[in-house]
């Protein structure tokens, strides 16, 4: 059963792959044309009922995480998913991309905080237009950031006018802290996961987002990886699937 499940998944995946390279961003608003995207129509076969967008973190591009599609959807066999590719090329890395620069690898708060600011227009102008492509509402609605993709996830997220399901964060940051409690839209319920040995984004950015999330009436929950650096592992995406089966599955955010 397993093996045939994920034979099926495969080719479901490289069929919606090839859709939407083949469809392009026809239909995309102004501003998210550029964005390069994975579309992946449910594996159950049906219409989507729910979307989750996955942001891949510097360096990398829409295919990095696709790895986690058939994770979550066996929790979520109903659920579309797409892998937008940061709209910026790295400058260290042509053949990669990032949401945001940092010239020089300067990676002072305010910088960073700018590069964020900067980048959160295109990533909320395209959650507009993909939930619109896929007919589903805000709270149908997952995202799932690494790294960057987790600081645009948290920034954007947390101040859209209308809660989304849940976001999920994994190695990253929670940006602009100090000004969160003035500007935050929504509160959708947050998991944050991080590895204890990641020297890219260090632990305790972690401890610094939750507790400036949960300062502005957010629920969190926070997973510790010991040993893990700045990567993914299969029990941090397994609590993330676990905080979707009661958010998007079964509504009623965490327990």
């Amino acid at each position: 059963m397993e093996n045939a499940y994920l034979l099926r998944l495969k080719t479901w995946i490289s069929r919606s792959i090839a859709d939407a390279r083949a469809g392009g961003a026809i239909g995309a608003k102004a501003g998210t044309a550029r964005l390069k995207r994975q579309r992946i129509r449910p594996v159950s076969g049906g219409d989507p009922q729910q979307l989750v967008i996955l942001l891949h973190g510097r360096g990398a591009d829409g295919d990095d995480l696709i790895g986690v599609v058939p994770v979550l959807a066996k929790t979520l066999p109903h659920a579309a998913f797409v892998l937008p590719t940061a709209p910026q090329r790295c400058e260290t890395s042509p053949y990669t991309y990032e949401w945001f620069s940092l010239p020089d690898g300067d990676r002072h708060p305010d910088k960073v905080e700018a590069g964020v600011r900067a980048a959160a227009p295109v990533l909320d102008g395209f959650i507009d237009d993909e939930l619109a492509a896929h007919g589903l509402p805000d709270d149908r609605l997952a995202l799932f950031g690494f790294s960057q993709g987790c600081m645009m996830a948290l920034h954007v997220g947390l101040r859209r006018p209308n809660a989304c399901a849940a976001i999920l964060g994994y190695s990253g940051r929670l940006c602009a802290a100090e000004s969160l409690f003035g500007e935050i839209a929504s509160r959708p319920p947050v998991l944050l996961c991080h590895g204890t040995d990641d020297t890219t984004v260090p632990f305790e950015a972690q401890n610094l987002a939750a507790t400036a999330i949960e300062a502005a009436g957010v629920a969190v929950v926070t997973i510790e990886r010991p040993g893990l650096g700045h990567r993914l592992d299969r029990k941090g995406i397994d609590a993330g699937a676990a905080l979707l089966a009661r958010t998007l599955v079964s509504p009623g955010g965490l327990d």
